[in-house]
């Protein structure tokens, strides 16, 4: 968990990335802002409230770390804060090379170094990298002699970050500790900013195995032949959830617990394995899970079974009271559901 109560800006620089594509080129300032005591506190919030996940992220190359920019210039600042002018300008550069998708808006960007933020209980620096892109129309209500007088004006919404990342100063061999949010590209465009620009992948850490488990059991499951119907994969679905909320996971454990046969828990183990290659992520044995990261949308459409047009079936438990037949009458399938109280 992220906390700002007490960080504090402690050098910042603004310049503007534009599109490639379109041959926007960058505007570079010449020198740090410093003119942010009065607005201090509203930039903390316009900069740290989009943060709101427990996922962390760290910095990695195919070949070595040193060949990924944005770390290198990060190591940089951290270790002389007083280089950020310099890495500012070389961090917008790189951007700039990787704005290359239609869809990349161009705008501000914001490199910001803090003092005193607390990440998970641990008090430390950080750098943040941020880009906002799109502007707000604001109005301003002017009193004048005889009455008042409205105008509008374009503006940064305080509540709406589009891009940004913070680095914390910790575990710097491993890549350090770093979050991200992008809450305006959702589609390939996206990629620019954290796979192309920041080059990241999420950390081996409990909530991302917690995460990678869950989906790895969604995987799995929806590649099981459906020959009863759907209700086999949303009770394999809710099992995996349930095991999960535990304060561990043991797989041999797991993997009893959830699908209970011998053969399907050897194809799971089999599949884990062949899952873990394709998506380059590495699931533990053994590992604390995080509550956190089990999201009840992520299994939604496997917990639902979709009946015509006509009814949705939400399993959240209870699967030994719902049966399926086939009416030979009418031709068709039906599910018969068992209940003491209708609510």
């Amino acid at each position: 968990m992220i906390s700002s109560i007490e960080a504090k800006i402690k050098a910042c620089v603004i310049h503007r990335v534009g599109n490639k594509l379109r041959d926007e080129g960058c505007i570079l300032s010449e020198k740090q802002y410093d003119d942010y005591d009065s607005i201090h506190e509203f930039l903390i919030e316009y900069f740290f409230s989009p943060f709101k996940s427990e996922e962390y992220y760290s910095f990695y190359h195919n070949i070595d770390k040193s060949m990924n920019e944005v770390y290198m210039c990060v190591h940089e600042i951290f270790s002389n804060p007083n280089t950020i002018l310099h890495q500012s300008i070389d961090l917008s550069k790189h951007l700039y090379e990787q704005s290359t998708h239609p869809k990349v808006k161009g705008g501000e960007f914001y490199v910001v170094y803090f003092e005193d933020c607390i990440v998970d209980g641990i008090s430390t620096n950080a750098i943040g990298l941020f880009k906002s892109e799109n502007k707000d129309t604001y109005l301003k209500i002017q009193h004048k002699s005889n009455g008042f007088m409205i105008e509008s004006e374009k503006g940064i919404s305080l509540n709406k970050l589009d891009k940004g990342c913070l680095i914390f100063n910790r575990e710097k061999e491993n890549g350090y500790v770093v979050a991200v949010v992008d809450n305006v590209n959702k589609g390939a465009e996206a990629k620019y900013w954290t796979d192309d620009f920041l080059h990241v992948r999420p950390r081996k850490d409990n909530f991302n195995q917690t995460q990678n488990m869950l989906s790895l059991c969604k995987s799995f499951v929806s590649q099981l032949p459906a020959e009863s119907g759907k209700i086999e994969k949303a009770t394999y679905m809710n099992r995996s959830v349930a095991a999960l909320k535990e304060e561990s996971v043991n797989v041999d454990t797991f993997a009893e617990q959830v699908f209970g046969t011998p053969e399907l828990v050897s194809k799971f183990k089999q599949y884990k394995e062949t899952y873990q290659k394709e998506r380059d992520i590495e699931i533990d044995d053994h590992f604390a899970t995080v509550s956190n990261a089990i999201k009840r949308k992520a299994t939604g459409t496997m917990t639902t079974i979709k009946l015509d047009k006509n009814f949705d079936i939400n399993i959240h438990g209870g699967e030994q009271y719902i049966e399926r037949g086939y009416d030979e009458e009418r031709g068709m399938y039906y599910y018969q559901l068992f209940f003491r109280e209708e609510r």
